[in-house]
């Protein structure tokens, strides 16, 4: 299973490595040694089992448009390629020795759900004009779109049949068997090539391939030209960082699988520095090639391996057939394998239960519109703000007993939940921090003061861990606007830092008098006034 895995993802890494040099404006030689550098140190330092490593869309039209600010010959523009991958790599190594791979928890799950949704509908559209025998200069979506529409009267019929025959092969091919349906296409596409004169029909074909290396030496750059090298490099960076976490997460959460993300940066950190080693491209975990790895049916990393195996045979010694493959047949592979990332489950699940839904069609949506890093940024930033938002605005619950024991639940969830007579027992629903101290302690002042017949005012602090300047300031201001109202001020559920906290800062009542439950304050409060009676609610 794993070996008619990877002579899937085979027959995908080929067309994918001829698109993406397309992109960065070198020949396919260069991305298909990219290619095969970055797997095999994927391969050996690497987790994931479904991750396909090596050059994406993004990071080649990153890469593209960074060289294009730079002067220089073909030969400089080779030279300055090889130093920014290698400077990624090297800030991979960074992220992975620092350890800072933590960052990656800040990409939520919905972001990463509406990132894999987007991508894949982004990369579908960068094909199209491949599939439809277009030539396009546009990199962002709504521009490509909106060239592909103007050039609609330019398309080229013959492409259009290759890609639209080759596309329901892939298809039909993927839905009832389980052979290596792309490996398939790409033999029957060197057939009729062979068989018909395509270029004569205005089909575009792959083109010479290159694998010459030049001498590897350190470049006689300036040093404001390697400054400004590592300064395109930073994005290059992070680019890659958002797409090949997302993608060997997103991938990782549908099975089960746990990874590290310190060793996943650690491993692409390998990959980008052996692909530089071969003046390779940019390499990180490609969305396409992962979906299609998982959808053929991998169990572990033998496919990847497979995979690199069958492609550096086929460079090896099917150079010449692979200039002759029609263009719109590798854009129907590149398209074929993403269709398995199209499914709108993950997406209509969170509106099912009203999470997130929204942040994840941000990120689909910011991807898409925006472009790979801008879109996850977008994402990123509306879940830090709608977490952000939660926090500085929570819910405060009024605290009741069940049937007079020692469990106190939410009054307005609970109706059998009955007040405790004489005291009001509130309960902040996040922790006290700068943003909410004040305006939750602010919202309990009202609620007392539309009540009568209390003495006491219970304040259970079970969401607060510690509490910081702020928050211990609207402490003290609250009870002491509740000491002028004649009621006196008990914390419970309070916990060690917070006590200690409490002490440092000269609170040493409210902190040798907190109680470590709901209902040991009470308790405390009853034994201090001989009362001890529950009323209804």
């Amino acid at each position: 299973m794993n070996v008619v895995a990877g002579l899937s993802v085979a027959g995908l890494m080929l067309p994918e490595a001829v698109a993406y040099a397309g992109i960065a404006g070198f020949t396919p030689g260069r991305a298909i040694l990219a290619a095969l550098a970055g797997g095999v140190a994927y391969a050996v330092l690497g987790r994931s089992r479904f991750a396909i490593v090596g050059p994406t869309s993004s990071s080649a039209a990153i890469l593209a448009a960074a060289l294009a600010t730079l002067p220089g010959s073909p030969a400089d523009r080779g030279a300055m390629a090889t130093v920014m991958v290698a400077i990624v790599g090297a800030l991979f190594a960074l992220i992975a020795l620092f350890r800072l791979g933590s960052l990656s928890a800040f990409i939520a799950r919905p972001v990463l759900r509406g990132f894999a949704f987007g991508l894949a509908i982004n990369i579908i559209i960068r094909q199209v004009p491949h599939l439809l025998g277009l030539k396009v200069a546009s990199s962002s979506t709504l521009a490509l779109l909106a060239e592909i529409a103007s050039n609609l009267g330019r398309t080229n019929i013959a492409s259009i049949t290759i890609g639209v025959v080759a596309l329901a092969l892939l298809l039909g091919l993927r839905a009832t068997t389980r052979l290596p349906a792309a490996l398939i296409a790409l033999m029957l596409g060197v057939a009729a090539s062979r068989m018909i004169d395509l270029t004569a029909l205005g089909v575009a074909s792959v083109g010479p391939i290159d694998f010459t290396l030049s001498a590897w030496t350190l470049p006689d750059f300036s040093f404001a030209r390697w400054s400004r090298l590592a300064q395109l490099a930073a994005p290059l960076t992070l680019i890659l960082f958002a797409e090949s976490w997302g993608t060997v997460r997103t991938v990782a959460l549908r099975h089960g699988d746990t990874l590290s993300a310190n060793r996943e940066f650690g491993a692409f950190a390998g990959a980008n520095l052996l692909s530089a080693l071969v003046q390779g491209m940019p390499v990180g975990a490609g969305f396409s090639g992962a979906s299609a790895n998982e959808a053929a049916g991998a169990t572990n990393r033998l496919a990847a391996i497979t995979a690199l195996v069958a492609l550096a045979t086929a460079a090896l010694l099917a150079g010449p057939t692979i200039e002759a493959l029609p263009e719109p047949l590798l854009a129907a592979v590149v398209i074929a394998a993403l269709t398995h990332a199209l499914s709108p489950a993950p997406l209509t699940r969170l509106f099912m239960i009203d999470r997130d839904q929204w942040i994840a069609l941000a990120a689909a949506c910011g991807v898409i519109l925006f472009g790979v890093l801008d879109g996850m940024l977008i994402a990123v930033a509306l879940s830090i703000g709608a977490l952000l938002n939660r926090l500085a605005h929570p819910v405060v619950s009024e605290l009741g007993s069940l049937d007079g024991g020692h469990d106190f639940v939410d009054r307005a969830r609970h109706p059998e939940a009955r007040a405790v007579a004489g005291m009001a027992i509130f309960r902040p629903n996040a922790p006290l921090f700068f943003a909410n101290a004040e305006q939750s302690l602010g919202t309990i002042v009202t609620k007392v003061l539309a009540r009568t017949g209390d003495t006491d005012v219970v304040l259970s602090l079970e969401e607060s861990d510690d509490l910081d300047s702020t928050a211990l300031e609207a402490i003290a201001e609250f009870e002491k606007m509740l000491e002028a109202k004649g009621l006196s001020l008990h914390l419970a559920r309070a916990h060690d830092r917070v006590r200690d906290v409490l002490v440092v800062a000269g609170f040493d009542r409210l902190a040798d008098g907190a109680s470590f439950s709901v209902a040991d304050a009470v308790h405390a409060v009853r034994a201090g006034k001989g009362n001890d009676h529950v009323q209804p609610a």
